[in-house]
């Protein structure tokens, strides 16, 4: 597989690649990797959550906002 990258972002990943120590292209798998894994769990907790929502189970307005608000406080 081949992938093109414009010239700023190749710049850009040589220079992270050797800050590191490591090829261009072991960022650029290790990238992938992260996105592939993160786009996973993110659809399954999606898919989770829209048969939690067929099932009812539901968490009402009120009680939402009482979580954000503890969460961040003003």
């Amino acid at each position: 597989m081949e992938v093109p990258l414009n010239s700023e972002l190749q710049e850009k990943l040589g220079l992270l690649a050797a800050q590191q120590g490591r090829t261009s292209e072991a960022l650029v798998v290790e990238a992938v990797e992260r996105m592939v894994t993160h786009d996973q769990w993110f659809l399954r907790e999606v898919e989770k959550g829209l048969e939690e929502a067929d099932r009812g189970d539901l968490i009402d307005h009120a009680e939402v906002r009482r979580m954000i608000e503890r969460r961040y406080p003003r």
